[in-house]
């Protein structure tokens, strides 16, 4: 009988220690639950996660720079996980993961306000300025500086502050009138150039130029895409002379990884970075002990 109850309280104690464990591990497994969804391509996804590090939810290897991925976290004090994503399919994933880091065009694009709603957001980004690209040897041409100047226009800088109220910031230090002084517009009369763009904000911004150049009776054709890929490759095969949807990071990436050759024409504008929430609504499940 005696054995009995010993094995009874040791069988007991056995059990409590399992269940404490039980509760200590799914405290753990809840901070592991708590998924972030980043963009995928090379340079987004370092932007995304120095975003993170920027506000003390990780830790990255500095020499992994602008091509950092999740592999080069050092340290994850809230056992985040992470899902790689297409950046454009960030937003209509989120209510299944618990935060994600959006591009502002995509969020834009999603009805999402990148000033409003983001949990936090990038400050300067100036490594990240949108470009208007062609391919290389056509950058002193008549039509690239007609469409960068267009672009550079006073015209399109209050275009950009009125309609996106931060969440879209031009770069533009001293936009013009609109106009080369060095292009023979009048030579240009009756041409069409052809450029690729994401639907938000570029081919939003793109149709103000489009008015500025059509005074010089030139046709701006903007063809609308919705991946990062397309866009630098019809410009490579000549398809389509320029594009306006990159920064300078992605660009230089995509070049070497593919052989292309792409070049940047002019900065136009910046589009900060964010964090929103998904099933979660602010960064109390992350930070809380």
């Amino acid at each position: 009988m005696k054995k009995t109850i010993t094995k009874i309280i040791a069988l007991t104690l056995a059990i409590a220690c399992l269940l404490t464990l039980a509760a200590c591990g799914s405290k753990s497994d809840a901070k592991a639950s708590l998924e972030i969804a980043v963009p995928n391509d090379t340079t987004n996804e370092a932007r995304a996660l120095l975003l993170l590090e920027a506000n003390g939810l990780i830790k990255l290897d500095p020499n992994a720079g602008i091509t950092a991925t999740i592999k080069d976290i050092t340290e994850n004090p809230y056992n985040l996980s992470f899902k790689e994503v297409e950046a454009a399919q960030i937003p209509s994933i989120l209510q299944d993961v618990d935060y994600g880091v959006i591009n502002s065009n995509y969020a834009i694009s999603a009805g999402i306000n990148p000033v409003e709603d983001s949990l936090v957001i990038e400050g300067s980004a100036s490594a990240y300025v949108n470009i208007l690209c062609v391919k290389e040897g056509n950058e002193n041409s008549p039509e690239a500086k007609a469409l960068a100047a267009a672009l550079s226009s006073q015209q399109v800088a209050d275009f950009i502050a009125d309609t996106y109220d931060g969440a879209v910031v031009s770069a533009v230090t001293n936009p013009g009138d609109g106009y080369d002084s060095s292009v023979d517009y009048a030579a240009l009369a009756g041409t069409t150039i052809t450029v690729a763009a994401s639907p938000t904000p570029h081919a939003e911004i793109l149709a103000v130029a489009k008015d500025i150049l059509a005074a010089k009776d030139i046709t701006l054709d903007i063809k609308e895409f919705t991946d990062y890929v397309q866009p630098n490759s019809v410009v490579e095969s000549g398809e389509i002379f320029a594009n306006y949807f990159q920064h300078v990071p992605y660009l230089d990436d995509f070049n070497a990884q593919n052989g292309t050759h792409i070049v940047s024409v002019a900065g136009i504008h910046v589009e900060p970075m964010g964090l929103y929430g998904g099933k979660q609504t602010s960064l109390d499940a992350i930070t809380a002990e």
